[in-house]
């Protein structure tokens, strides 16, 4: 019998950011929405199945579309009562997933206004392709 073998290849054509912050998550989209002019609406929570024979994970999720309607940008929280959507980042406390094209110059802005934020820890861009969990992020 002849076997056939699937080559599942993940889309990681994004850029990831990670955050540190004590805030919840709707207080923390208000926050951004207001310093850097962003429209971060609540959508459907992100749910990750870790085991087939188990319920899925749901983790809280926001998104916002540019006015040109080609860069899109989810805030998820990294954070649930189950555990965490990217376990070796257990520090993190939500990421942003930009998908589409974003120039250097507006990621660099992006980062400067939530590293200004004071209820922000830390906001630090992150290589998607070095996580073990890289399937948990993918849209």
């Amino acid at each position: 019998m002849n076997k056939t073998y699937l080559k599942l290849s993940l889309d990681l054509d994004f850029v990831l950011i990670a955050l540190t912050s004590s805030l919840k998550d709707y207080t923390l989209c208000h926050k951004i929405n207001t310093s850097l002019n962003f429209e971060f609406e609540k959508i459907e929570d992100h749910e990750v199945f870790f085991n087939v024979d188990e319920p899925a994970v749901s983790f809280s999720k926001y998104y916002y579309a540019q006015e040109d309607g080609e860069t899109e940008f989810y805030l998820i929280s990294n954070r649930s009562s189950e555990g965490f959507l990217v376990p070796e980042m257990n520090k993190v406390d939500y990421f942003i997933i930009i998908h589409n094209y974003i120039d250097k110059e507006d990621l660099n802005f992006i980062l400067s206004g939530l590293n200004k934020l004071p209820d922000i820890q830390v906001a630090v861009q992150i290589d998607v392709k070095k996580l073990k969990s890289k399937e948990n992020l993918v849209m």
